[in-house]
């Protein structure tokens, strides 16, 4: 029997309860980062937020934006912020809405071009914000951060300043403020892609960290892998967890997970690999790591499992650092949507199955695997809030699903228009109201 095979029960796992670093927001109530204050796609206990809605039912107001996006609402105070693609300006724009009525207090170009092909446009990364300043990035590589009032703080080109992006997809990746830092992440290839990126030497993954008041860097640092060709190339996002008192930044991609140091971006343990030998050379990543309960998950792509990895470890982990795994699952698996971890269990949402799972974080026992009658996939990540997961599909069917250990669909609606194909943005709860983006609209619905 293979010991680090999951589905029904397994040895427990030793170790602390894995908790979170300081908040990036004072307020409770604030949706700041893509996967919320705490970095796990859930909210606080505390605000009710509706289980039954529709186009028409408990919707406060319907936000027209000036283009397209995959964006996730960020909510802080007063404000709503996303971005667009906006044809008319030939670039991506920040917008900030007003949070009670919807309306646009202000909107901001970042930089110039919409899409470099017909698959996805610029307007992918979602914004962060610490309360004072918000901070946009857009998949051309323009990185700006704004004042409240929506004066310039600062703004500049990480392609322009470290050279260009060497991906065969658009590129996608959500900063991270913590603890007076903001960080980057880019894991790209290491040879160039249909022109892009350096042709007279390597291209070099990095972690970048930056003063979120200037833009000017801290501190960057090259991520080595041994992974081949596409499978260099990752989509996820940087987070933070606090461990035993000490705290790690989290990075996935390149065949690898790895813990770092978030004051110098120094590499503290490695993980890996879900690909043996770096065999698979077009194993691109997109799916943040997620942790809970003492365990990080690493989603490894294209139908193949999940990995639970003890935290607390220390250089080169080996099989040993493995709690479990879901090999063997056709369900316990995501290619694209971050799992959530949200009152003591994860959430695992595998797209193309249309599945969503309650696992145990400690042993990987699955309490339910249930699938959602979505007519396309639904790769926008999980979230959860008032004892609820909210869900939806490229379509924009969204569907409601009780946190509990039995399975309990509490509504499923659809919000998408007659044309909507791509949506991926998730769910964001925040202030009693879930702020729910579309292709090109942003709906509040709130009681």
């Amino acid at each position: 029997m293979n010991p680090h095979r999951p589905i029904a029960f397994f040895a427990a796992v030793a170790g602390a309860v894995l908790s979170f670093g300081a908040l990036i927001s004072a307020d409770a109530s604030d949706w700041p980062h893509w996967r919320g204050p705490n970095y796990d796609g859930s909210a606080p206990d505390g605000e009710s937020y509706p289980a039954k809605f529709s186009k028409t039912d408990n919707v406060k107001w319907v936000a027209d934006l000036p283009g397209t996006g995959a964006s996730t609402p960020i909510v802080s105070g007063d404000l709503v912020f996303v971005t667009a693609a906006d044809e008319a300006e030939g670039g991506v724009v920040a917008v900030a809405l007003d949070r009670a009525t919807g309306g646009i207090k202000w909107s901001k170009k970042l930089g110039e071009g919409i899409r470099k092909d017909d698959r996805s446009d610029y307007a992918g990364p979602s914004a962060v914000t610490d309360g004072e300043r918000v901070i946009f990035f857009t998949g051309n590589g323009d990185l700006a951060a704004f004042g409240f009032g929506g004066d310039e703080v600062w703004k500049r080109n990480i392609q322009k300043d470290y050279g260009e992006f060497a991906f065969g997809w658009t590129f996608s990746t959500s900063p991270l403020l913590y603890d007076g830092l903001l960080y980057m992440q880019v894991l790209q290839r290491d040879v160039a892609v249909d022109g892009r990126g350096f042709t007279d030497k390597e291209n070099e993954s990095y972690l970048l960290a930056l003063d979120p008041a200037t833009g000017k860097e801290k501190w960057r640092v090259v991520r080595p892998t041994g992974a081949q060709m596409e499978s260099r190339e990752a989509f996820t996002s940087p987070v933070i967890a606090t461990h035993k008192r000490k705290t790690e930044l989290l990075v996935i991609g390149g065949d690898f997970l790895t813990g770092h140091d978030p004051k110098t971006g120094k590499e503290l343990w490695r993980w890996g690999t879900w690909n043996p030998g770096h065999k698979e050379q077009f194993w691109r990543l997109v799916p943040s790591p997620v942790f809970g309960d003492g365990i990080i998950l690493a989603c490894a792509p294209k139908k193949n499992p999940v990995y639970a990895i003890r935290a607390g470890g220390s250089g080169n982990l080996g099989s040993d650092a493995i709690a479990w795994t879901s090999e063997g699952s056709k369900e316990v698996s995501a290619d694209v949507p971050t799992p959530l971890f949200y009152h003591d269990r994860f959430y695992i949402l595998n797209e193309g199955r249309k599945t969503l799972s309650c696992v145990e974080p400690k042993t990987g026992k699955v309490f339910w695997s249930e699938p959602l009658d979505a007519k396309v996939k639904l790769e926008s990540s999980p979230t959860g809030a008032d004892g609820k997961i909210y869900l939806m599909s490229h379509l924009g069917e969204v569907f409601v699903v009780a946190a509990e250990d039995e399975f309990k669909l509490l509504n499923a609606t659809t919000l998408g228009e007659s044309q909507s194909v791509n949506i991926r943005a998730s769910v964001a709860p925040a202030f009693g109201n879930l702020f729910i983006r579309t292709d090109d609209k942003v709906y509040c619905i709130g009681e």
